[in-house]
């Protein structure tokens, strides 16, 4: 494979749909189980001391999202465009204006 990732089609969406299985299970048995080493320690001593509620819910949002990061399939892709300079960018501007085209009236 060669060059940076593809961008989505226009009008598609880049998420899943909701009846399917996520990569990751956002569960803490999902997310250590994703992590290794060093990270799922920093998770483990996160959560431990984290009060329930919002606390524990943005600890649990933080690494259920690193926990997605480190198991994309196209991750090291990613990554080699992104050391060579080739990794589409753009703007917020531009995620905005897409946003508002496809934006159903």
């Amino acid at each position: 494979m060669s060059g940076p990732p593809a961008a989505p089609s226009r009008g598609h969406p880049i998420h899943k749909v909701a009846n399917e299985r996520p990569r990751v299970p956002r569960t803490i048995g999902g997310i250590s189980d994703a992590l290794h080493g060093s990270r799922r320690a920093q998770f483990f001593a996160e959560l431990l001391q984290a009060q329930q509620g919002p606390e524990l819910d943005g600890v649990m949002t933080a690494w259920w999202g690193r926990a997605m990061l480190d198991t994309d399939p196209d991750r090291e892709h990613v990554r080699a465009a992104a050391e060579a300079g080739t990794l589409r960018t753009t703007t917020m501007d531009e995620i905005l204006r897409r946003r508002q085209e496809n934006t159903v009236p």
